[in-house]
């Protein structure tokens, strides 16, 4: 594989975060890519505090370049790279931020430029160049911070420079064997700079670190951590140095660093880059992708259930509108009935009660003398029986009317018909007329006497001839008279109770004329109070329908859109995703196309 191909990879990638929106990963990106495109190798030396990892760095470069000691603590990085002659520097800036942009460079003497680096708070890294072939062929050796607690300014800023590191030695004294923070450690650096080699220090110190630097193999392959171990010994190396002694320089483990480094790592530079830009791509295209797979997700999860649930209701609705509409026609059918049945019954019994004070008033009143007063009373109750059973049936209708609006809309009186509430029954009472009365004047009684005196002196007359008296005498007189005025009384009684009787008939006529009259009329206002709170309510319930229909299809159509919409996005993230998986897979065949001895995955 050409080296432009990884350049070319990490070109697309650079692309693809324009093109989800992330300008930020795109200037790291290009950033990066710029260091992967230098001729400087950067390997990271990394552990936590007292491991001796500046001791490692001087001991590689046969010179005390990195401030050491019981009482020294790196706290800003330093670069040690090739030159022609011993220079050094400190970069800083302007408010010591490390973060901040660096304002310039200030030289300082080799042999203390990092102590002044340490104590410096304006310092963002130290800068070391020394004439070694170490370095003469692009490898630059970074000293970094120990890494303590995560919220440690010295953790920020040695894992500050991890992105930017070609492979990493992570450095752990042969005391003790890796504790769960260094292994923990190991798989973070993994997935920034996935070429780690463990470097045991110290092993000078201790008698049986073969057995600690074992165990630490068996823990790594244990845990899926395929990573080379070296054991080293810094002292004796610098002491090999001072005397030329090699087989002192052997036993220090640092002929072991020293081909890594310029064997393994120099000289696949290319495989090196390339296994850097995968890791740099994988962790792009996992920022990238997992917001799309969020929202993928949440896009087939669904979006419209309670569109869905709103549309679902409306259906429900409408069904149940179709069943209480034959419900509340039947009710208001059989209330409507029940009413006309009851106001029948009150009708006929008040009309009842008027006909026997009718008859109770005639059996002694004179309907020749007291025929307008009677006419009078008749008037007024059967005004009233009207009027009573008027209130009734338009109380009673406007209780069945608000029961069905109930039903029909239990928003509000929609279903209530205007007519209903502002309806007042007619009533047609019609003229009484006094019946013909048999008058009893002068003349009647005269006849009426005489007839009953002739009767009376003839019998008594008789009677008394036996008697030897004569046909006409005092008591033939006398019971003539008698019977005469006898026969007029009674004569007056029966026309009395004639006129009462004809009376009585007029009254009961008039009433049943009423009833029929005022029962149709009454029958009628019913049927037509019925029609049109049956209409009123009907027409309510198809605006109800119509608007629940209407409400359904807007509802309808919102889920069409949206579903199709969903779809539309989907589809689009579904290929945005794929494309980041192409890309993340052509990331990974930058790693594993080629193997070399020390450059573990």
């Amino acid at each position: 594989m050409m080296a432009t191909s990884w350049l070319g990879v990490l070109d697309e990638t650079i692309q693809a975060c324009g093109a989800h929106a992330r300008p930020d990963l795109a200037e790291r990106l290009r950033s990066r890519r710029t260091e992967l495109a230098g001729p400087q190798v950067r390997v990271l030396v990394l552990g936590e505090s007292g491991q001796g990892k500046s001791q490692l760095i001087n001991g590689l470069v046969n010179a005390p370049v990195c401030a050491v000691g019981d009482d020294v603590t790196t706290t800003v990085p330093a670069v040690v790279a090739h030159a022609a002659a011993p220079a050094a520097s400190i970069v800083t800036t302007e408010d010591g931020a490390p973060t901040a942009i660096e304002s310039g460079r200030v030289p300082t003497p080799v042999e203390s430029v990092t102590t002044r680096a340490n104590r410096d708070s304006g310092a963002v890294r130290a800068e070391v160049g020394l004439p070694r072939k170490l370095l003469e062929s692009g490898l630059a050796l970074v000293d970094s911070p120990p890494i303590g607690a995560p919220t440690s300014q010295h953790t920020h800023r040695a894992l500050a420079v991890l992105p930017h590191a070609d492979a990493t030695l992570l450095v752990s004294d042969a005391t003790r064997e890796l504790s769960a923070a260094e292994l923990e450690l190991l798989g973070r650096v993994r997935l920034f700079c996935p070429t780690v080699v463990l470097v045991l220090t110290k092993i000078d110190l201790v008698p049986g670190w073969r057995g600690v630097a074992e165990r630490n193999r068996a823990r790594l392959e244990r845990d899926g951590l395929s990573v080379a171990v070296i054991p080293v010994s810094a002292s004796l190396r610098l002491a090999a140095a001072r005397t030329g002694d090699q087989a002192l320089n052997d036993e220090s483990g640092y002929g072991a660093l020293v081909r890594y480094l310029h064997q393994d790592l120099m000289g696949h530079v290319d495989l090196l880059r390339r296994r850097s830009a995968a890791a740099l791509i994988h962790m792009t295209v996992e920022q990238l992708a997992e917001p799309l797979r969020d929202r993928l997700a949440e896009l087939r999860e669904g979006g419209t259930d309670e569109l869905t649930a709103r549309w679902r209701a409306a259906g429900n609705r409408l069904e149940d509108l179709q069943r209480e509409s034959a419900r509340w026609q039947t009710v208001l059918s059989d209330e409507v009935a029940d009413l006309v049945a009851d106001l029948d019954f009150d009708l006929r019994d008040r009309t009842r009660r008027i006909l026997r004070e009718a008859d109770e008033y005639f059996d002694t009143a004179d309907p020749a003398k007291d025929w307008p007063e009677f006419e009078q009373w008749l008037r007024d109750n059967l005004k009233a029986v009207a009027e009573t059973n008027s209130t009734w049936l338009l109380d009673r209708f406007e209780w069945i009317a608000r029961k069905i609006a109930r039903q029909v809309a239990p928003r509000g009186d929609d279903a209530l018909p205007e007519k209903l509430l502002g309806a007042e029954a007619r009533d047609h009472i019609g003229d009484l007329r006094m019946p013909n009365v048999e008058r009893f004047g002068v003349g009647q009684k005269l006849f009426v006497g005489l007839r009953g005196s002739y009767s009376g002196l003839l019998m008594f007359g008789l009677a008394t001839t036996l008697a030897g008296m004569p046909l006409i005498n005092p008591i033939s007189l006398g019971a003539g008279a008698a019977f005469g005025a006898k026969s007029v009384f009674e004569e007056r009684g029966a026309r009395l109770k004639r006129r009462q009787a004809v009376a009585r008939t007029a009254a009961h006529r008039h009433v049943d004329d009423f009833f029929l009259t005022y029962g149709k009329e009454s029958k009628d206002t019913v049927r037509l109070i019925h029609r049109d709170l049956r209409d009123r309510c009907t027409a309510v319930a198809h605006d109800l329908r119509t608007e629940i229909a209407d409400t359904a299809k807007r509802i309808k159509q919102v889920i069409d859109t949206e579903t199709a919409e969903r779809g539309a996005s989907a589809r689009e993230l579904a290929r945005g995703i794929e494309q980041l998986n192409l890309l993340y897979r052509r990331g990974h065949s930058l790693a594993t196309a080629e193997t070399v001895r020390g450059l573990t995955a």
